[in-house]
């Protein structure tokens, strides 16, 4: 089955207009950003080809208008999509593509991280070198396991503490 795979432009950890998991598996995909229209988009790649479902990574990257016009695709398109990204950035706070999509989507299916302790992890703390808590930033920081860490919420608090 063709899958369309789409990731944020702003992100190049795996190269431009690449998706790599953690364990090595790496795809050329399509980018968009924030000024994109992504039901035209779909609706032109569509045109070039039938596709069985489109997948997006980073998906906390979508602005609440992207996950509409995500929406609008697959009703009117017809066209399953998959968005894989964080919930909440280094402070806990919701990424606005992540709020838009909790709000939006049909079905969620969470991939579950484990923290040291064992327990589920919800949140992530963004690192200095020296591997102590950064409190402040920009919300958006390209970073991979070098710089962001998953704990749970108690692990979290007293990281930010």
């Amino acid at each position: 089955m063709k899958t369309y795979l789409l990731t944020a432009r702003l992100d190049h950890r795996a190269g431009h207009g690449r998706i790599s998991s953690r364990i090595g598996i790496a795809e050329e995909a399509d980018t968009f950003d924030s000024a994109d229209d992504l039901f035209a988009k779909l609706s032109q790649r569509l045109d070039e080809s039938p596709i069985a479902c489109v997948f997006i990574d980073e998906a906390q990257f979508l602005s609440k208008d992207q996950v509409w016009q995500l929406a609008r695709a697959v009703d009117d398109l017809r066209v399953p999509i998959m968005c894989y990204g964080l919930r909440v950035d280094f402070q806990g706070e919701l990424f606005p593509g992540s709020a838009a999509l909790l709000a939006l989507a049909d079905e969620m299916r969470e991939v579950r991280t484990i923290c040291h302790c064992g327990k589920k992890a919800t949140m992530v703390v963004r690192q200095n070198r020296d591997g102590a808590a950064i409190k402040d930033g920009a919300q958006v920081q390209i970073g991979g396991n070098e710089t962001y860490v998953s704990l749970c919420r108690r692990h979290w608090r007293e990281a930010m503490a």
